[in-house]
C-alpha cells in the first residue's frame, strides 16, 4: 500500500538549497521519494510572504500560509485589514505562524508593557482567520493560559486550526481540542527525553491528530542533528505509529484526511 504523508509545517523558504543541489525542485522531489504529497509552507513576517507565496504558485503540492510569528519585533505591526489582503489568494490556506512565545521574548519587551504588543498581535490574526475563514497556525511556548484565554476571548473556535510543534501538557491539548482545534507534533515527539509530550501524542482522538517538521529545525529520530527537511516527516509518522499501537499506513491516511478536511 503506497503511503501520502503531509508536511503540515514546514519553512520552505528557510531551507539552504545549497543542500539540494540549488533548487527547491530538488526539496519537492526529496519529499515524494519518501511518501510526503504535500506541504504547507509556513510564514513567520511579511518580508518573506511573497517568496513564500511564489513558491506555492509553482509547485502544486504547496501551499502557503500568512502571518508574524510572536518573536517578531514588536515594532512591526500588522492591521486585520493588511493580513486579510495578503491572505487573498488560493494558495494561502492559513493564517499564521501566529499566537504567544514569552520564552523567546523574556527581556526583550519595552519595561512595564509585557507581552500586551504579543497579545494584540495574536488576537488580529484570530479576527483575521475568522473574517477569511482560513485557520490559524498556532505557536504558543511559556504562555499557555494567555494562549487559550485569547483563543476563547476571540472566538477562535468559530474558526479552528493547528496547535503546531505541541509540545505542552495533555490539559492543555484537551482544552485546545474542545475548542475544536488540532494538535500536531514535530521531531521533538520522537526524542527520548519527551515522555510527557508522548503522552499527549497517545491520547489525541485520530481525527485531530496532524505531523509536521518545522523543517529546517528539529529532525526527528534517526535524523536528529542533521538539517531538517519535508522528507523527514515520515519518520515522525512512523513513530507515532508504533506509539499509538498503529499502522504507519493507519497514521498517513488520518493525517493525510485531517489536513486536508481543515483546510480544504
Amino acid at each position: 500500500m503506497s503511503l501520502n504523508f503531509v508536511d503540515s509545517h514546514c519553512h520552505l523558504d528557510m531551507l539552504d538549497l545549497a543542500d539540494f543541489d540549488g533548487h527547491m525542485d530538488n526539496v519537492i522531489e526529496r519529499a515524494k521519494q519518501n511518501q510526503v504529497s504535500d506541504i504547507l509552507s509556513i510564514a513567520v513576517d511579511l518580508d518573506s510572504f511573497p517568496r513564500i507565496l511564489e513558491t506555492a504558485k509553482t509547485y502544486s503540492n504547496v501551499s502557503a500560509s500568512v502571518g508574524l510569528h510572536p518573536c517578531h519585533t514588536p515594532e512591526e505591526n500588522v492591521s486585520l485589514e493588511q493580513l486579510s489582503n495578503l491572505a487573498d489568494n488560493a494558495k494561502v490556506i492559513a493564517i499564521g505562524e501566529t499566537g504567544l512565545d514569552y520564552y523567546m521574548n523574556e527581556g526583550q519587551c519595552p519595561k512595564g508593557e509585557d507581552f500586551k504588543w504579543q497579545q494584540e498581535r495574536f488576537r488580529v490574526h484570530i479576527r483575521t482567520a475568522i473574517e477569511t475563514k482560513k485557520p490559524l497556525i498556532i505557536h504558543t511556548r511559556d504562555a499557555r493560559e494567555d494562549t487559550l484565554k485569547i483563543l476563547d476571548e476571540e472566538n477562535a473556535h468559530k474558526i479552528g486550526g493547528i496547535m503546531h510543534c505541541f509540545v505542552e501538557d495533555i490539559e492543555t491539548a484537551q482544552k485546545a481540542l474542545d475548542m475544536g482545534f488540532y494538535i500536531s507534533f514535530s521531531g521533538i515527539v520522537t526524542f527520548k527525553n519527551a515522555k510527557s509530550i508522548q503522552e499527549v501524542a497517545k491520547m489525541v482522538p485520530d481525527n485531530r491528530l496532524l505531523i509536521e517538521t518545522d523543517s529546517p529545525y528539529l529532525a526527528p529520530v534517526p535524523m536528529r542533528g542533521k538539517k531538517n527537511q519535508p522528507a523527514y516527516v515520515a519518520y515522525i509518522g512512523e513513530y507515532l505509529a508504533q506509539l499509538r499501537g498503529s499502522s504507519v499506513e493507519h497514521i498517513a491516511k488520518i493525517t493525510r484526511d485531517n489536513y486536508f478536511k481543515l483546510f480544504f
